[in-house]
């Protein structure tokens, strides 16, 4: 069906999907909201699907439920299923009026749910609500992905990232690597520098490991204590190696005094790479484990240098 983009103005503004079979509501919609948002229309659950599946997605839908082939309950559903749209708000546009028929869409995850025929001024104060929530939920989801201490991203956000490369591996049947680094002997620097001393050097790590990395796709987090991982999509074993031993020695170069270590009078790491075209059946701990025992072997082979696994 017809997909019509309508934009007002050149100017970053939350993107709002309007879905709806009948011409007329539409052009009620659209026109009530291109002067404050960017305005897409579908005119059917099936164009509205394919908005949805593109990169630049909308930050709220305006749902209308009676539409032939999809109704707007089943669009809701599916958007609702998707870990890449099931955050995004939904309002229901209908003339079901009966209590059960809110009910039901409530159930299904909408945020809201208008009865046609509706009052602009009214539309307008719900969507600015939801909008308002959604960028709240946003930032708050943000900084539960972020390390306090680094500024880069945690445990958490590098489980999410390393099954999303995990399934893109295996979408495109691409290489994937994994980097795991250790900063050597660091109980040592902490007893002797002290915590905080042993903070600032976390914190410059870290901020050599982001430097060291180039590509949009690349990833750093902190995996725990003076643990690194790097997700590398698209990345072979040569290509792995080549940034493992820059990161290596770009934070050697950082000559941060390190008088307790038994490698070195300053900071160095040990760096294990794991290389792999991943399966449906591979997991993030899977990966991990593999690329964790090579940490191992570099520790093994006398620190302060990079090992791939077998």
């Amino acid at each position: 069906m017809q997909q019509l983009p309508l934009h007002s103005s050149s100017e970053v503004m939350d993107r709002i999907l309007v879905v709806d079979d009948t011409p007329t509501n539409i052009k009620v919609l659209a026109g009530a909201l291109v002067s404050r948002y960017q305005v897409q229309v579908a005119t059917s659950g099936k164009a509205a699907l394919k908005i949805l599946s593109q990169e630049q997605k909308p930050h709220l839908v305006l749902l209308d439920i009676m539409m032939p082939e999809m109704d707007g309950y089943e669009v809701c559903k599916r958007m609702k299923s998707d870990s890449a749209t099931r955050d995004i708000p939904v309002i229901f546009v209908s003339a079901k009026t009966q209590v059960s028929d809110q009910q039901y869409g409530f159930d299904l995850g909408a945020v809201d749910y208008i009865t046609k025929p509706f009052e602009i001024p009214l539309v307008l104060a719900r969507i600015n609500v939801h909008l308002r929530l959604k960028h709240k939920s946003d930032q708050l989801e943000k900084l539960a992905l972020v390390d306090a201490l680094t500024d880069i991203p945690n445990r958490r956000a590098l489980d999410d990232c390393l099954d999303r490369e995990i399934r893109r591996s295996v979408r495109n049947e691409s290489p994937m690597s994994i980097l795991m680094l250790d900063i050597d002997h660091f109980k040592n620097y902490n007893d002797h520098y002290g915590h905080g001393a042993g903070d600032v050097c976390l914190r410059s790590v870290a901020k050599s490991i982001e430097n060291c990395l180039r590509r949009p796709g690349d990833l750093v987090g902190r995996y725990g204590g003076e643990e690194f991982v790097v997700i590398l999509p698209d990345c072979d074993e040569t290509c792995a190696a080549a940034v493992a031993e820059k990161i290596r020695d770009h934070i050697s170069r950082l000559n941060i005094a390190h008088a307790k270590s038994l490698v070195s009078d300053h900071i160095t790491v040990s760096v294990g790479i794991k290389t792999t075209f991943c399966q449906s059946q591979n997991s993030c701990d899977q990966v991990l484990n593999q690329v964790d025992n090579a940490l191992y072997n570099a520790k093994k082979s006398g620190r302060n240098c990079v090992m791939a696994a077998t």
